[in-house]
């Protein structure tokens, strides 16, 4: 399932604020330097759909805030 997720890197926690529309708004605690953002986003989204890392994937996005990501199923949010 592909969903959009807007990110906000360097948050005081890591968390979901909530759909922004059809966007999910999430914040992480990790800078935005070498993927440590992005890899922050994957475990949260791991853990929020029950599945491994290696099965969520970065669509789009690498290197912005908007990312496409697919993930196994919808989180529980």
């Amino acid at each position: 399932m592909i969903i959009s997720v807007r990110i906000i890197p360097n948050a005081k926690k890591t968390e979901v604020v909530g759909y922004e529309g059809k966007t999910l708004k999430v914040r992480v605690s990790a800078p935005p330097i070498e993927g440590k953002a992005n890899k922050e986003l994957i475990k949260l989204m791991a853990d929020l759909c029950d599945c491994s890392p290696s099965e969520i994937e970065i669509i789009k996005g690498q290197t912005t805030k908007l990312k496409l990501l697919d993930v196994p199923v919808l989180p529980e949010i």
